[in-house]
């Protein structure tokens, strides 16, 4: 390695960055910050962001949300056919019953499956990969809750989550999001998450970007894993609580009644298709940042494909805010082995320098996230980017700033997951800077649901990044760890109840997949394409010439 870690063709440019940095940080001490931009700045900067470009989008051609243009990526799916055939499938046969199915394994699936099973239900969870394998493991920054009551309150929350959504947002839904915000942050500490705190032992909180208040708690840079860590524990230990792992659910299943009633779902390991019976389904799929939309690179895990969009949407639930993504500003662009690596805000929340270059502020750091992303796409569009040696380009994020302000050792212990992994590559972030550009990392919008997490079927509940109303066009940072708290459990209650309460007998169909399949004729859509797609498929041209036997069907091309 060459220059502070990094290949030597770096050197120019990290000795660029180290000449401004003084200077930098004699004007943070100081309590000067490059200015924020006026609203009318902040829509004009947008049209650099990626869900501006139309040409990245086109219409549905069928089905409830008829018309509506989202990104290609996600359209290629809907215009897919099953990956079962439903007159192949023997729904007479049942392999698994009862009281509530949750299909999803990461943060939102299991809070929603413990509050079920508080509620008296029998819990099946079905999930992809292993239990714990979702985003909420690679969220990293913090949660948002109004915790401080003598500075903060659910009020400001609210001003911050509608601002940062473009006024787009269910004001329904924010309203119940920031009101019961609190509480469950209490809840996550009664179950054990371990929190970061202050030397007097109440909880630590900073700024995140588009906020007027700190109110973002975090567990140093680990807060998903740490969250995921201790729900997963949780459930479990609870007997009434059964999880099938790498066992997605392909399609949902209705009964005559026209009500959710269970899934196929499908072992990867012996390629058997089963059928799940339930009283009620909560769909708990994640995002689908392994579409990579518009060809960006992503911080989202393995089995993030959208399959709960396909699914739902199949069964007949429209979709809502689906045509915004979120851009995360900073991801990793080099060192190549941790491409799209998510590096968390609070790094720009605790004081690290975004620099171009030329090691100049181009940028208020706590700009909303969408602003922020395409600010920084325009500076490299206007040559002021940092060339990589494959080809690439991005800015700096200059951390060593954050040990210069706070004291030495900060980035270290604040920071511990990503400092682990930088030494892994021989760098030290407290002393060199990270090259970084926006990533694809969150799924603004998705299925339609109201504040009880209920859809457009009777008896199939959504929580988490599959739905879509909270952040409206563009998401904070923190609200998505809240976001699956605050409406898992509320999802977990309420399918409970359907299915103690509501849930009718009766026979279970695949109708809706059959007519489905219909309209897709009608459309004049002629495809081999399958979807859900599960995983996604990284071959290249060359290798698939050669792989004769190998099926590619849902996958991309």
């Amino acid at each position: 390695m060459g220059y502070l870690g990094y290949p030597d063709f770096f050197e120019p440019y990290l000795k660029k960055v180290e000449e401004t940095r003084p200077a930098r940080v004699e004007m943070r001490k100081k309590g000067e910050e490059f200015p924020f931009m006026t609203l009318e700045e902040r829509q004009e900067i947008l049209k650099y962001h990626p869900d501006y470009r139309d040409e990245g989008r086109r219409e549905i051609k069928f089905g409830p949300s008829k018309g509506y243009r989202i990104a290609h990526e996600f359209v290629d799916l809907l215009e897919a056919r099953s990956r079962v055939d439903p007159d192949r499938v023997d729904l007479s046969r049942v392999d698994y019953e009862t009281d509530v199915l949750v299909i999803g394994g990461g943060g939102a699936a299991t809070i929603a499956a413990l509050v079920a099973e508080e509620s008296g239900a029998q819990v099946l969870i079905a999930t992809k990969l292993r239990h714990g394998d979702a985003n909420t493991m690679m969220a990293e920054g913090g949660i948002q809750a109004a915790t401080r009551a003598a500075k903060d309150s659910p009020y400001y929350h609210y001003l911050d989550v509608m601002g940062g959504g473009h006024f787009k947002n269910d004001p329904e839904i924010v309203s119940a999001f920031v009101k019961q915000a609190p509480d469950s942050l209490r809840w996550l500490e009664g179950l054990g998450v371990m929190f970061s705190r202050l030397p007097d032992g109440t909880l630590d909180a900073m700024h995140g970007g588009g906020t007027c208040r700190k109110r973002m708690h975090y567990c140093a840079d680990l807060s998903g894993m740490e969250i995921m860590r201790t729900v997963r524990d949780e459930a479990r230990n609870r007997p009434n609580i059964k999880v099938l792992e790498f066992s997605p659910a392909v399609e949902l299943i209705l009964n005559e009644e026209g009500r959710c009633s269970g899934a196929v779902l499908y072992n990867m390991e012996t390629e058997e298709y089963s059928v799940a019976r339930a009283g009620a389904v909560i769909l708990a799929t994640g995002g689908s940042g392994r579409l990579h939309v518009q060809g960006f690179m992503t911080t989202n895990h393995y089995g993030a494909t959208g399959d709960g969009i396909i699914m739902g949407y199949r069964a007949g639930v429209p979709l809502s805010f689906l045509h915004t993504v979120q851009y995360h500003p900073t991801g990793v662009v080099s060192p190549e082995q941790i491409e799209g690596w998510l590096i968390t805000e609070r790094f720009r929340a605790e004081g690290a320098d975004v620099v171009n270059v030329d090691g100049e502020k181009f940028v208020n750091e706590r700009e909303p996230r969408d602003v922020e992303s395409a600010r920084f796409i325009k500076e490299c569009l206007d040559g002021k980017g940092v060339p990589t040696p494959t080809g690439k380009v991005g800015v700096w994020l200059d951390s060593p700033v954050i040990d210069m302000l706070v004291g030495e050792g900060r980035v270290r212990t604040a920071f511990v997951g990503k400092w682990k992994v930088y030494d892994r590559l021989g760098i030290d972030i407290s002393k060199a800077p990270m090259l970084v550009y926006p990533t694809l990392h969150y799924q603004n919008g998705g299925l339609k649901n109201n504040v009880e997490c209920e859809t457009a079927v009777p008896g199939l509940y959504v929580a988490g990044e599959v739905t879509g109303g909270l952040h409206g066009e563009n998401r904070l940072m923190g609200n998505s760890l809240m976001d699956i708290v605050v409406f898992g459990r509320i999802a977990g209650r309420n399918a409970a109840g359907f299915a103690r309460e509501k849930a009718k007998d009766g026979d279970l169909t695949l109708d809706h997949v059959r007519r489905y399949h219909k309209e897709l004729e009608e459309a004049g859509i002629v495809t081999d394409r399958v979807a859900p797609m599960i995983l996604p498929d990284y071959t290249t041209p060359e290798v698939r010439e050669r792989q004769l036997t190998a099926g590619y069907l849902g996958t991309m091309r």
